[in-house]
């Protein structure tokens, strides 16, 4: 197909969206030519799963098990650096929770010679008009929600120098090289993040792909209104995620920006768990969270994961 394309899962605990994923993967109209799994420790059917589908599926796969749960940051990071170590020119990520119709891979390929770093647009599933996850194009003010907006904002299909990343996201190889694997230490959240912001640090040429799609369960506990509806907070009620969405986003925030693009996000938390959504226990577990972020401590998540 002129690509050698890896495409890179990253699951823990759920056999039945793993098996989805991976067949539809393995039904693209143009499949990659590698299939990399990390499975992340997980106690439930995943190997049984795998062991199966190795046997059924056309596309070549190499399963990375680890003896425990790094999350999404320790998976991308050692599902990407077995990518490289395959030889891949093109590396296609996603969690296990995400669903790439048939042409989702397809419909990315053409743009590769001209980006490092190309996503699909990320729906949500069950509702293909609405976006996952919101969209701020840079330098705006101007947030889009649906693909309607989306496509009005493009230019030749694409939408530069944005992306939603590690959700059906393609890179090139040259750009891992530059740019090294993602950070995983920060378990979950903020790795992808990171990871989009070291590439536009390095040079690298972004885009999303208007015409390609990528299903994903809707996130509505995400950007939940706050300050009398003119912004909004990523409130989890996971404590897990949110010890480390504090931890992980103040971390990127001051050594991508400095300081002071720190300090709007804590006003925002210290103001949704005070007025928003009262919790003295999300105040403690934040200034935690911060605490660890200014020693560079990343292995206060460890506690809820016993």
């Amino acid at each position: 197909m002129g690509h050698r394309v890896v495409a890179v899962v990253v699951t823990w605990n759920r056999a039945p969206l793993l098996e989805r994923i991976l067949r539809a993967i393995d039904t693209q109209s143009t499949r990659p030519g590698a299939l990399v799994v990390v499975d992340n420790a997980s106690t439930d059917e995943t190997p049984a799963v795998l062991e199966r589908l190795a046997v059924e599926l056309t596309t070549p796969m190499r399963v990375v098990r680890h003896e425990r749960n790094t999350g999404g940051a320790g998976g991308f990071h050692s599902g990407l650096a077995a990518a490289l170590e395959m030889g891949g020119a093109l590396f296609w990520l996603m969690d296990d929770d995400g669903l790439p119709p048939h042409d989702c891979l397809a419909a990315l390929l053409p743009h590769v010679d001209r980006y490092d770093f190309l996503g699909p647009a990320v729906v949500a599933e069950g509702d293909s008009d609405r976006l996952c996850f919101p969209i701020r194009p840079p330098g705006t003010a101007v947030v889009l929600r649906d693909t309607a907006a989306l496509e009005a904002r493009a230019t030749d299909g694409l939408l530069e120098d944005i992306v939603i990343p590690f959700n059906g996201v393609l890179l090139s190889h040259d750009l891992v090289e530059r740019i090294g694997l993602p950070r995983e230490e920060f378990f979950i959240w903020g790795d992808d993040v990171e990871y989009l912001w070291r590439a536009r640090e390095a040079g690298a040429r972004v885009a999303t792909v208007v015409g390609s799609r990528f299903e994903h369960p809707a996130t509505d506990d995400l950007g939940t209104p706050m300050a009398f509806g003119r912004t909004t907070y990523n409130h989890s009620p996971s404590d897990l995620k949110h010890y480390c969405m504090v931890r992980n986003n103040v971390t990127n925030l001051r050594d991508y920006g400095g300081v002071l693009r720190v300090l709007p996000f804590l006003v925002k938390t210290v103001w949704f768990y005070s007025l928003t959504r009262p919790s003295l226990h999300r105040l403690r577990l934040s200034a935690e969270a911060f605490g660890a972020a200014v020693r560079r401590d990343f292995t206060g998540h460890e506690r809820f994961l016993r």
